[in-house]
C-alpha cells in the first residue's frame, strides 16, 4: 500500500464522516419515496423502517469490524477480494459504482425538476450540466473541501427534518386541523382500516422502497482510506449514524401519519409540503424546494465521491483501468471523478426519456444494487472471521455484536428482500436488470480481468523479470 504518504490524504474528521453518511442516506427516499411506502403498507410502514434499520445496522457493524481492522480505500471491495476471492471483489466494487451511478442519475434529474419550479422556461438539461460540473469540480479539490461542503449541505437537510418533526408535534399538541372533525393525534395510526390496512402483503411490498431509503449509508466504509484516526473515528460514526437515520425516518413517518390519515399522504405532492402548509406557512413549497435542492446536491456530491473512491480501490487491485488510480496533487483520484461526472451527464437523457412515474423502478434497481452490496459485506465479514484464529478475533477492536446469530439473521433478511423484488410485478424488472448486471460482471471478469491477472503473475515469476 502507498498510503498515506503517496496515497489518499487522511483529511476527513468524525464530523465529516457522520454527516456524509447522513447526507447520503437522507434524500429522495425520505422526501418523496416515503409517500409511496406509506401507500403500500399504511401505518405498518413504521415496522418496515424499524426492521430494515436493524438489518442495516448489522451491515454497518460488519463493515466497521473490517474497516477498523484494515482501513483502506474502496474498503469493502478490497475486503471481498481478500476473503472471498478476486471475482467477488470485482463484482462488489463495480456493483457499488453501478448503484452510485443509478442513484446519481436520479438525483441530477431530480435537481433539474426542482429548478424548474422557479425557472420553468429554462431547459432542464442546463441545470443538470451545471450541477454536475460544479459538484464534479469540488470533488477535484482536497478531500477536506469535499467533507466541509457535505457537512453543511447535510446539516441544512437535517435541520429541515427536525423542523418538520417539531412542527408536526406542535400541530398534534395544539390540535390544529384543516378539516372539521379530523383528528390530529396518534389515533390516526389505527383509525383508518387498522394499523396494517393492506395486510402483511402491503408491509412486505413496502420493503423495496424502505431499503432504497437507507441506501448510501455504507459510504462510511469508503471513507476508511481518508479518515483521520480511523480506529476511533469509524466506530463512533458507525454506532451513531444508523440510529440517527432510523430516528429521523421513524419520527417523520409517525408525525405524518398522526396528523393526516395515511391515505392522504403524498396525494398533494411531497409530505413535507403538507406539514408546512398545515402550519400556515404560505411559502411552504419554496422552503421545501430549497431543502430538496440542497438534498439533491448533497446526494450528488456523495455519489461522485463514493463511486470514485471505489473505482480507485478497484484500479489498485487491477480490477479497473490503471488511470483510475492516478492521484492529483491534492491526493484526489481525479480520473474517477471525471468519469463519474461524465456518467452522470447521462441524466440529461433521462430528463427526456424517463417519465416521472418510473420512480419505483429506479428505486427498485437501486435497491437491488444496494442490497447486493450489503449482502456481500455481511458474507465477507463472515469469511474474515472464519479465516482468523481465536487469538486474532479476541484482538478485534470493533467486533460485530451477537456473533454469529445477528449476522446470519441479517444475511437471511437480505435474501428475503431479493424475493420481495422478484415477487411483486412492479419490481420484477429491477430483479431482472440486477441479475443481468451480475452475469455481465462475471463474464467481464472471466474475459478480461482474470487472463490479465494470470499474465501478470507469469511475468513476475519469470527469473529474468528483475533485469528487465
Amino acid at each position: 500500500m502507498q498510503q498515506p504518504e503517496k496515497g489518499l490524504k487522511r483529511g476527513l474528521s468524525a464530523r465529516h464522516i457522520r454527516f456524509m453518511a447522513l447526507g447520503s442516506a437522507i434524500g429522495t427516499g425520505l422526501f418523496y419515496g416515503s409517500a409511496s411506502a406509506i401507500q403500500m403498507a399504511g401505518p405498518a410502514v413504521l415496522l418496515a423502517y424499524l426492521i430494515g434499520g436493524a438489518a442495516v445496522f448489522m451491515v454497518m457493524r460488519a463493515l466497521g469490524e473490517m474497516a477498523v481492522h484494515n482501513p483502506v480505500a474502496g474498503s469493502f471491495g478490497q475486503y471481498a477480494s481478500t476473503y472471498l476471492g478476486p471475482m467477488a471483489g470485482f463484482i462488489l466494487g463495480w456493483t457499488y459504482a453501478f448503484e452510485m451511478v443509478i442513484v446519481g442519475m436520479a438525483d441530477v434529474t431530480a435537481f433539474g425538476i426542482y429548478m424548474g419550479f422557479w425557472f420553468p422556461e429554462v431547459s432542464r438539461w442546463i441545470w443538470v450540466l451545471g450541477v454536475v460540473s460544479i459538484v464534479g469540480g469540488l470533488n477535484l479539490c482536497n478531500v477536506k473541501v469535499f467533507g466541509e461542503m457535505e457537512f453543511w449541505l447535510s446539516l441544512l437537510k437535517v435541520a429541515a427534518i427536525v423542523a418538520m418533526i417539531l412542527g408536526g408535534f406542535g400541530i398534534m399538541w395544539f390540535g390544529i386541523s384543516s378539516a372539521p372533525g379530523q383528528a390530529t393525534d396518534i389515533s390516526n395510526l389505527w383509525s383508518h382500516g387498522g394499523f396494517m390496512p393492506n395486510g402483511m402483503g402491503g408491509l412486505i411490498a413496502s420493503f423495496a422502497v424502505v431499503m432504497f431509503a437507507f441506501g448510501g449509508i455504507e459510504i462510511i466504509g469508503v471513507t476508511a482510506g481518508e479518515a483521520k484516526d480511523p480506529q476511533h473515528v469509524l466506530p463512533r460514526a458507525i454506532n451513531a449514524v444508523p440510529l440517527r437515520i432510523l430516528l429521523f425516518y421513524v419520527l417523520t413517518m409517525l408525525v405524518l401519519m398522526s396528523i393526516f390519515p395515511w391515505q392522504q399522504i403524498g396525494s398533494q405532492g411531497s409530505p413535507f409540503v403538507q406539514i408546512f402548509d398545515k402550519l400556515g406557512i404560505s411559502s411552504a413549497a419554496t422552503i421545501l424546494n430549497i431543502v430538496v435542492i440542497t438534498a439533491a446536491i448533497s446526494a450528488i456530491n456523495s455519489d461522485i465521491f463514493g463511486a470514485g473512491r471505489m473505482m480507485f480501490g478497484l484500479a489498485q487491485q487491477g480490477h479497473a483501468p490503471k488511470g483510475f488510480a492516478r492521484l492529483s496533487r491534492n491526493g484526489v483520484p481525479w480520473m474517477t471523478v471525471v468519469v463519474m461526472s461524465a456518467a452522470l451527464l447521462l441524466g440529461v437523457l433521462l430528463n427526456y426519456l424517463i417519465p416521472e412515474n418510473v420512480f419505483l423502478l429506479i428505486a427498485s434497481v437501486a435497491t437491488f444494487a444496494t442490497v447486493w452490496v450489503w449482502l456481500m459485506i455481511l458474507v465477507t465479514q463472515v469469511a474474515m472471521r472464519r479465516s482468523m484464529s481465536a487469538e486474532q478475533v479476541a484482538q478485534l477492536k470493533f467486533p460485530v455484536p451477537l456473533w454469529p446469530y445477528a449476522p446470519a439473521a441479517a444475511i437471511a433478511f437480505m435474501l428475503f428482500i431479493f424475493g420481495v423484488l422478484g415477487y411483486f410485478p412492479d419490481t420484477q424488472a429491477a430483479l431482472i436488470v440486477g441479475v443481468v448486471w451480475i452475469v455481465l460482471l462475471v463474464l467481464a471478469y472471466l474475459t478480461w480481468v482474470k487472463p490479465a491477472a494470470g499474465q501478470a503473475a507469469l511475468v513476475t515469476q519469470d527469473p529474468n523479470f528483475s533485469h528487465r
